[in-house]
């Protein structure tokens, strides 16, 4: 499973050159363009503008930040985390990445490091798509049974979705699309409906080519829409990732989600979390409380980059000058709007116990 047929991961090592290769989704879909990542510099930035981003390749990328930091000096451990902690405050998983490699690297000589710290990568990396394809293959099951309930009555699975959780936002294989993936390898027929997801438009951008690099059977609506069509009976299930969850079940994702999952409740429909479990901070149990949330640059609401006519990447402006703009890049919906979380190991409650069977 990789993310083009040209068989390009989201991320992968290149030995030869000794550097990251990533593809930068920042000029997706209209580019499909590999970018070269040699030093720490060049990851903090890959992440802070969103070259990279999804909480758990965040937290893969960070960790070959790691590495290129102390493939110049290998003294420079703990200067090299605090950059990279710095660069997004919501996922769970750029914290959870920095503590392995605080745990694994710390007590190595300097000269060691550098090595040890590349092997990690590497294991994190192949850790991340196997644990995606599980949540996958867990998931798929959850589609599977409700798939029995309405095919006697319908032609397709209806799916809604927000932002971009697939291959794109992990090394591989993604989360909330994983299921997807997994659901139409098993022979279930799936259509999503796909959020824009204003105002970096992940759903319109990122989704939508995965999901046509695949032949999967979608359409863009715009955010506002999913309540109506839930309203007409034209959604199943909702189906979105997470980029930090509580111990208590609540669910950080990009902004929207939390409206979502208040229209799938008042109209009875399932609201599934698809999470790696390294996506769960068992260290907090309040999301609106404990959870910081992201506040991103005015421009990304103020202006829309596409494609002209001429095929030319281009930048507008859609707002009038010097309007004030806030742009929180997530919300948090509380546990008991989310109907279950679909884990690798487990399809567990959004409760305390739920959750904490996960680390029996």
């Amino acid at each position: 499973m990789t993310n083009t047929e040209s068989g390009h991961q989201s991320l992968w090592y290149d030995a030869e050159s000794d550097t990251v290769k990533i593809i930068d989704q920042t000029r997706l879909p209209h580019e499909l363009v590999i970018a070269s990542l040699n030093s720490l510099q060049d990851v903090c930035i890959a992440i802070q503008s969103m070259q990279v981003r999804g909480a758990p390749l965040i937290g893969v990328t960070a960790a070959y930040g790691i590495y290129l930091a102390l493939r110049e000096d290998g003294s420079a451990l703990e200067s090299a985390i605090q950059s990279l902690a710095a660069t997004r405050p919501t996922a769970v998983n750029l914290q959870w990445a920095l503590q392995r490699c605080s745990d694994r690297l710390v007590s190595e000589t300097v000269e060691q490091r550098p090595g040890a710290a590349l092997e990690l990568a590497q294991i994190l990396e192949k850790e991340d798509i196997a644990v995606c394809e599980a949540i996958g293959e867990q998931g798929a099951r959850v589609l599977q049974e409700i798939w029995q309930q309405k095919s006697a009555t319908q032609s397709q699975l209806n799916i809604l979705t927000h932002c971009n959780a697939g291959a794109l936002a992990t090394v591989d294989w993604g989360t909330a699309l994983a299921v997807v993936y997994k659901g139409a390898a098993a022979g279930i027929p799936l259509h999503v409906w796909v959020d824009e997801t204003r105002p970096r438009n992940q759903g319109a951008s990122l989704t939508c080519w995965e999901l046509g690099q695949r032949g999967i059977s979608h359409t863009l609506v715009v955010d506002n829409a999913g309540g109506h069509l839930m309203q007409q009976g034209k959604v199943d299930l909702c189906l979105v990732g997470s980029d930090r969850t509580t111990r208590h079940g609540d669910v950080c994702n990009k902004v929207g989600t939390y409206l979502k999952a208040l229209a799938a409740k008042d109209n009875d429909i399932p609201f599934y979390v698809a999470l790696p479990i390294s996506t769960i901070d068992f260290a907090i149990e309040d999301g609106h409380a404990e959870i910081p949330l992201e506040e991103r640059d005015a421009e990304e609401v103020l202006t829309l980059t596409g494609k002209d006519e001429s095929g030319s990447q281009q930048r507008i402006a859609i707002a009038p000058e010097n309007t004030a703009v806030s742009n929180i890049g997530f919300d948090v919906t509380p546990s008991r709007l989310v109907t279950a979380l679909i884990t690798e190991k487990a399809v567990v409650p959004a409760t305390a116990e739920g959750i904490a069977g996960l680390l029996d």
